[in-house]
């Protein structure tokens, strides 16, 4: 049987930008998602502290090293610029794999979103 267990985390990153007039998905800053494991395209779930808000959305990877976080499209209306988040993305493994299984959490500069 397969279970779905967290894959990769982002662990309170600040939002940067929210653009409304766009496709849709999360721009994530490039070393972040080097640094836990995402890819371009990956379905991750955003959870934002402020307000409780829980979506789905895919990523796109944003210039490495400039700290972006960015909501586009319907998304844009979930949070605000400043809004600390939680990026989480899900894998799905067998229940033996899983026990073992280790996944990447980062905890960048929550003011910056950079890499400690």
């Amino acid at each position: 049987m397969l279970i779905q267990v967290v894959k990769s985390k982002i662990h309170r990153v600040r939002v940067t930008e929210a653009e409304l007039n766009y496709i849709g998905s999360i721009t994530i800053d490039e070393k972040l998602m080097e640094a836990c494991n995402m890819v371009e395209g990956e379905k991750v779930q955003i959870v934002n502290i402020n307000n409780g808000q829980r979506l789905e959305t895919y990523t796109i990877n944003g210039k490495a090293g400039s700290g972006v976080i960015c909501l586009n499209g319907p998304a844009a209306r979930l949070v605000a610029v400043d809004d600390p988040i939680i990026i989480i993305a899900y894998g799905f493994m067998e229940m033996e794999e899983a026990k073992s299984f280790k996944p990447s959490i980062i905890f960048p500069n929550e003011e910056t979103n950079q890499l400690c």
